[in-house]
């Protein structure tokens, strides 16, 4: 079989910058049945160091300090942005009128306002598009989906759902772009509540009603010059300057009725100043007859209870294995476990195998969009103390079930 050969290019060379470029490299050996190969032509970055490291080490054929550069390049197909939250609705709405299909990270906008204008240009242009919602990619979270949908758990009561990270714990960490409201939008709204809205999204299905609240627990940190270092860099006596969005947010949530999740509700949190959890992504599915639980630190394995009768009651520890989403492309058994980066493999996968006109299993910007509505919502709710209803939002991938 021959190989079809996309052209890849990329904007931003930071760290999901190599992932998305490991994804792309690893995809032959992991999807042979596929028939893709990715060939990496063209790498975008503002450090021409980064730039110099894209060929050199990433193996991109060439490099520029322009993004429009790569947008412009003939050879190239399809493009992963990589750039600072600030940066993704101007770089997305300029792949699309150069006609790219492109793989984004979230918050593609910094807010609704902006995804909606990435949609819009997005849907003009007749461009296929890919978010990078990789957490639904875990074995796990596509078995949870299947045991919601299949009826195991029986009709969905209620969630609960986490996303605690320590990553800004410390009150002298720097004062990076992720806190300044007009670079980053919301804090970790955006940041990590969009990843747990999308999970529900996936497994449960829309969210309809948000009733929020927000708080800031470190109203200042020391500053941190544009361009250099990162949020984990910790700065002793530095100048302080204010925190402009949120530490921690918290929302009640309703769900769309559905025959497996009528008048579903639950909580869902996010934080990242929490102080003993490192990336607790977790979520929490309640059902009439079981329940399932699912924590990213212990990706590789789920919690499950079916029924109400019988000696073996509560909760059964079930490692992830073959039959588990694509688990069997990367381990031969149980108990070898899987990582991160190969999520955004599968998240790769994903989008090209749809690129090449195959199955659209991919997460896309209606997607995007619908997360960024309840995290609007919630803000609006945390200002007012008031419900906040939201519509329905077409061309998702949530799951809906007749």
């Amino acid at each position: 079989m021959t190989a079809r050969t996309v052209g890849v290019g990329l904007i931003s060379v930071g760290w999901m910058g190599k992932v998305h470029s490991r994804a792309y490299q690893a995809l032959p050996v992991v999807y042979p049945e596929l028939g893709i190969k990715p060939r990496l032509i063209i790498a975008a970055d503002t450090s021409q160091e980064r730039a110099d490291y894209a060929v050199d080490v990433l193996g991109f054929e060439r490099s520029t300090l322009d993004y429009h550069e790569v947008l412009a390049d003939p050879e190239v197909e399809v493009v992963s942005i990589c750039a600072p939250n600030f940066l993704h609705a101007e770089i997305g709405i300029a792949a699309a009128k150069a006609g790219k299909a492109f793989w984004i990270e979230k918050p593609v906008g910094r807010g609704v306002v902006e995804t909606m204008s990435v949609q819009a240009a997005a849907a003009e242009a007749d461009v296929l598009t890919t978010i990078g919602f990789n957490y639904r990619n875990a074995p796990a979270i596509e078995h949870i989906k299947t045991l919601v949908a299949d009826g195991s758990l029986g009709r969905v009561t209620n969630v609960h759902g986490r996303m605690f990270a320590d990553y800004s714990s410390e009150p002298n960490g720097a004062l990076s772009w992720r806190f300044i409201r007009g670079l980053a939008g919301s804090g970790v709204l955006g940041d990590l509540m969009g990843h747990l809205i999308d999970l529900m999204h996936y497994t449960v299905g829309p969210i309809s009603d948000v009733n929020g609240m927000t708080k800031t627990v470190y109203t200042e940190r020391p500053v941190l010059q544009m361009g250099q270092g990162t949020h984990f860099d910790v700065i002793e006596g530095g100048e302080m300057k204010a925190v402009e969005n949120e530490d921690y947010a918290a929302m009640m949530v309703k769900f769309a009725d559905s025959a497996q999740g009528a008048g579903a509700m639950g909580t869902l949190e996010a934080s990242r100043v929490a102080v003993g959890p490192r990336a607790s992504y977790a979520i929490e599915i309640y059902g009439t007859e079981g329940s399932v639980k699912w924590d990213f630190e212990n990706m590789n394995e789920i919690q499950l209870a079916i029924g109400r009768k019988g000696v073996h009651l509560g909760y059964q520890r079930v490692m992830v294995a073959p039959g588990f989403g694509d688990f069997d492309h990367f381990q031969p058994g149980a108990g070898t476990g899987m990582s991160y980066d190969d999520l955004k493999v599968i998240e790769a996968k994903k989008f090209l195998e749809a690129f090449v006109g195959g199955q659209a299993l991919n997460s896309n910007i209606n997607d995007a969009v619908a997360a960024a509505r309840v995290v609007s919502a919630a803000e609006t709710s945390a200002d007012s103390g008031a419900w906040v209803t939201l519509s329905a939002e077409a061309g998702t991938t949530a799951a809906l079930r007749a």
